[in-house]
């Protein structure tokens, strides 16, 4: 069982999607509202679910205008995850050389992993909405990953998609630059659900798949499993709760295993399709930001 957002009455409506793609409206404000609702009565939000799928009116999916599928107030990231992003960050950090150990190496061997602040609310949009080029990189690409809901002490709640846009210049130039190569505005996407936790049976399991396309050609596809993960989901949540204070439906990107050839960087207009099959295809286009319009 899905849960999503849409535009109904220019307001934000809390659904639920069935596995037939037929969507019922939930009466409460928000997922965390929820969640709340349900542990009162020592219930899941499956639960609730699953019982109203059965007494609800239901309308298509298709055609809904879905918006984030919540108001994370903080997105995390991880970093250096899987090998695939072991290698590309070494790429960078020796200008294509190499031919040396870096702190990537050391930091995917580490017992600690990369754990990074990535956005708020405000700069994060969901599917539809554009994503933003810094003005000042000419090496951007999308993350693709996998996103956990959390609650405040660390619980998973669901999973969702994520896009970790990230500037691969900056990065490389200096690992200090990290917060400029990953926040910005509308640097993040999430969407186009929550799959409830209680409908999957190992998240290993789930398929992430990009595509990115330019005047409506596919330009790059690549795809791979969540077992290739170097580290546990459990682990990573672990470290980031670890003496920090986080709060309900903080989302938790778990780093990507999916990154174009070295000599591509992401233009205006192109598109994004990020896609885990059973949670959805988070579809964002590409824009300049204000600022890169200036410059150019």
């Amino acid at each position: 069982m899905r849960i999503i957002r849409y535009i109904k009455e220019n307001a934000k409506q809390l659904a639920a999607v069935t596995t037939e793609n037929e969507v019922f409206d939930l009466p409460y404000a928000d997922f965390i509202s929820l969640v709340a609702e349900a542990r009162k009565i020592n219930k899941t939000a499956f639960d609730i679910v699953k019982q109203m799928a059965d007494e609800e009116v239901k309308q298509p999916l298709e055609g809904l205008q879905l918006t984030t599928p919540i108001d994370a107030p903080e997105v995390w990231a991880a970093g250096v995850t899987y090998k695939k992003s072991k290698e590309a960050r070494n790429y960078e950090a020796t200008q294509g050389k190499l031919d040396a150990e870096t702190f990537y190496d050391k930091v995917y061997d580490a017992v600690r992993p990369e754990i990074f602040f990535k956005s708020t609310a405000a700069r994060t949009v969901g599917p539809d909405d554009p994503v933003n080029l810094r003005s000042d990189s000419n090496w951007q690409i999308p993350e693709p990953e996998l996103g956990l809901v959390i609650d405040k002490e660390g619980e998973i709640l669901g999973y969702t998609v994520g896009n970790d846009m990230s500037c691969r210049d900056i990065e490389g130039e200096n690992p200090l630059y990290l917060p400029q190569a990953k926040v910005w505005k509308n640097s993040c996407s999430i969407g186009p659900s929550i799959l409830l936790k209680e409908a999957v049976l190992d998240p290993y399991e789930f398929t992430i798949i990009c595509r990115i396309y330019r005047n409506d050609e596919l330009i790059f596809s690549g795809d791979a499993q969540v077992n290739q993960l170097k580290r546990k989901l459990e682990e990573l949540v672990h470290y980031l709760t670890l003496d920090n204070h986080i709060f309900d439906g903080t989302v938790l990107l778990t780093g990507t295993c999916i990154v174009p050839p070295n000599d591509f960087t992401l233009n205006e207009h192109d598109r994004i399709e990020i896609e885990i099959p059973g949670i959805g295809i988070l579809n964002n286009p590409v824009v300049l930001s204000e600022k890169a319009k200036q410059v150019v």
